[in-house]
């Protein structure tokens, strides 16, 4: 299997000199995020997140399907990531890398266990019809904090998704289009969002490195991702409530360290919800023509 290309000495050496400066290669504070952009397409349920230069595309869809026998009152929700060649060198078709596993295993927990989405909504008839949404992760280009770039994505898609309207009548199910009826959004109980932290201490900056033994920060690119020694991602809402933590490996992280990670992890989702409301509203008004009434009413442009 190709391994990624890994930073040289010298760009060790520069970026340890960097961080016991108080330094970031991009410039950035420790705890900023890169400059975010969010696009939504022409159909509902599309999302286009930049992070940088880290790009993921979402693409929400809906179907009617059978339950599964064990809930028969739940709808069915699922999440799949897929990272092509050209995001890596290191990537295979049809082989899943470790990355890959990691993200679709973070964007389960942080979303779909805790959740967020109320699957009893999408519940048509008890254990015969509901509707299975799907969301798709496709990663564009990978420079770094996929986790977190790729809930903004979801949860954004998520939100800006709607449904085909439908009647039952009896153990008949009509789903009207969108000429017919409007669609309607999902139903959502709360919009978590991760923040990641990567740790850096002796290994990286030496025995003479920060007074502190260790130099936290957020949102790191891919080649401050290569060099660090730990990271946790923190799934938190806009709330506070924490959906989960995950520390997959590396250096040991003392408990003040975490809970002020799960603070900082607090404010940037706040800031980042606030981002999401304000894109959504503004295509919200972009859509907004006067909807089937503006149509039908009779003071339309004539011709003279």
């Amino acid at each position: 299997m190709p391994r990624e290309v890994e930073p040289s000495l010298n760009e060790r050496q520069f970026f340890a000199n960097a961080l016991q400066e108080n330094i970031r290669l991009d410039g950035r504070a420790f705890d900023q995020f890169r400059a975010l952009e969010l696009e939504f397409g022409d159909e509902y349920g599309v999302a286009d997140v930049r992070l940088g230069k880290t790009r993921v595309h979402t693409h929400i869809t809906a179907e009617v399907t059978t339950p599964f026998p064990e809930r028969p009152f739940d709808g069915i929700f699922t999440i799949t990531t897929e990272l092509s060649p050209m995001t890596s060198p290191s990537i295979e078709v049809n082989r899943p890398s470790e990355t890959e596993t990691l993200l679709s295993r973070l964007l389960e927990k942080t979303i779909r266990r805790s959740g967020a989405l109320d699957t009893e909504s999408l519940c048509l008839i008890a254990g015969s019809k509901c509707w299975s949404i799907r969301a798709d992760v496709h990663v564009l280009s990978h420079d770094g904090n996929l986790v977190d770039a790729s809930c903004i994505a979801v949860i954004a898609a998520l939100q800006h998704f709607r449904k085909p309207d439908t009647s039952t009548e009896g153990e008949q199910v009509t789903v009207y289009t969108l000429r017919e009826r409007e669609p309607v959004p999902l139903s959502l109980l709360h919009f978590p969002l991760c923040v990641t932290f990567s740790f850096y201490g002796e290994g990286v900056l030496g025995k003479g490195g920060d007074e502190e033994g260790e130099v936290v920060l957020v949102d790191a690119n891919l080649m401050e991702e290569q060099l660090r020694e730990g990271s946790v991602t923190v799934g938190i809402n806009r709330h506070g409530e924490v959906c989960q933590i995950a520390k997959l490996g590396g250096v040991p992280i003392d408990a003040v360290t975490l809970l002020h990670c799960v603070n900082v992890a607090g404010v940037k989702v706040k800031e980042l919800s606030k981002f999401i409301a304000g894109r959504l509203e503004a295509d919200a008004k972009k859509r907004d023509k006067g909807g089937l009434m503006a149509e039908l009413r009779a003071d339309n442009d004539r011709v003279s």
